[in-house]
């Protein structure tokens, strides 16, 4: 062997061993970053969820009590000079070791989806020359649903026996119909949204070689404004009123404390929201406070004296108990916050003004059924939104 082949041989052993430890080292590294980290356990610590808070018995009349401030403390460290007063209550940090655990998350479950309805729709009926496709109807489906200020919404079926579906790829429909909604919270439908609901529809019909029939103008204005009577009538927002007792309330303290209590963030700023049970269902309730001073960046130096907690009375089912949840929850957020409890007319909110409360709210619930419109039902929702 020759000196060239033994400096061959040489680099030859050095690249291998070179491989050979680099794949080692590759190996060691990817199982260091892939085994899992357990979070370091305090002594006495248990990973049992906590007990939720017994704020008011859910289904039992008039159990919302005055909120009791006797056992607030003062606070026990300085705050900065420069800073607002905030309430005589613990520091932030202090404070929050004392609010309860959030409720259980409810089971979610999927709620009735939106139908036309011919108590609050005006119908119009589409009748192709023949069956049609559920990709040729989506072809030609109109670019917005909403004629004005009003929505309104296209079904399909199989045959008179089927029930109404909205159209989809792959089923054959022998029938089509429009729902246009004759009233919300912005009014009665007019002659000219009615009018605009005729041209898109039939704009609608067209490529589709099917007719549109439509039910009489005049008729269906005058019923719109039958059914907005009843809305207008039977509408109820209730608000309960948190203010600071002394100054104001870092925004961060309040988030915080929401938190707890199951509220999350809605879809504007400035407004939290309790989720409701369905998939889709609206809030059961809003907790609402200043918009600016959500959208401040840094929510411990943005500060609030007034909150408003809201629940819509026709977007929710009795059976919810949304009106216990509102009076657990204001009460659970005023004795967090220390906050004083009132109406919109700044009257203060005890045990006897929730128990009339009720009793007007039972009442409304029965109306409610009485017209077809149960709250918290498809079409309830629909007509006041």
């Amino acid at each position: 062997m020759n000196s060239l082949q033994v400096w061959l041989a040489i680099v030859g052993g050095l690249v291998l061993a070179a491989v050979v430890g680099h794949g080692a080292w590759q190996t060691r590294r990817a199982g260091g970053k892939s085994r899992a980290v357990s979070p370091p356990v305090g002594p006495g610590a248990t990973t049992t969820a906590a007990e939720p808070p017994s704020l008011a018995t859910p289904g039992a009349p008039g159990t919302c009590q005055e909120p009791s401030f006797d056992d607030v403390q003062a606070p026990t460290e300085p705050m900065p000079l420069d800073a607002p007063v905030v309430s005589a209550a613990p520091a932030v940090d202090d404070r929050l070791a004392e609010v309860p655990a959030p409720l259980a998350a409810p089971v979610r479950r999927t709620t009735a989806a939106q139908r036309v309805d011919p108590l609050i729709d005006a119908i119009a009926t589409l009748r192709p020359e023949q069956g049609l496709f559920g990709e040729a109807v989506l072809a030609h489906w109109p670019p917005s649903r909403r004629a004005g200020g009003k929505s309104f919404l296209i079904e399909g079926r199989v045959d008179a026996r089927s029930d109404w579906e909205t159209p989809q790829a792959g089923h054959h429909y022998a029938e089509l119909r429009a729902g246009l909604q004759l009233a919300n919270r912005l009014g009665p439908v007019n002659e000219i949204e009615y009018s605009e609901f005729v041209q898109i529809i039939q704009r609608f019909a067209e490529p589709l070689a099917a007719t549109a029939e439509f039910p009489d103008m005049l008729d269906e204005v005058a019923r719109a404004r039958a059914l907005d009577r009843i809305a207008v009538h039977h509408d109820a927002q209730l608000a309960m009123r948190l203010t600071t007792r002394q100054g104001q309330w870092p925004v961060g303290w309040i988030l915080q404390h929401a938190a707890r209590h199951g509220f999350v963030a809605g879809s504007v700023p400035g407004r939290l929201v309790l989720p409701g049970r369905g998939d889709d269902a609206p809030p059961v309730l809003a907790l609402v406070f200043d918009a600016q001073a959500a959208l401040a960046e840094d929510p411990d130096q943005s500060w609030v004296s007034e909150m408003a907690l809201v629940f819509e009375v026709p977007q929710t089912p009795q059976a919810e108990q949304p009106f216990n949840a509102w009076c657990a929850s204001g009460q659970a957020l005023a004795m967090s916050l220390d906050a004083l409890v009132h109406d919109d007319e700044g009257r203060p909110l005890n045990a006897d003004a929730f128990a009339l409360i009720r009793e007007d709210l039972d009442g409304l619930y029965a109306k409610l059924a009485e017209f077809g419109l149960p709250a918290g039902s498809p079409a309830a929702r629909r007509l006041f939104s």
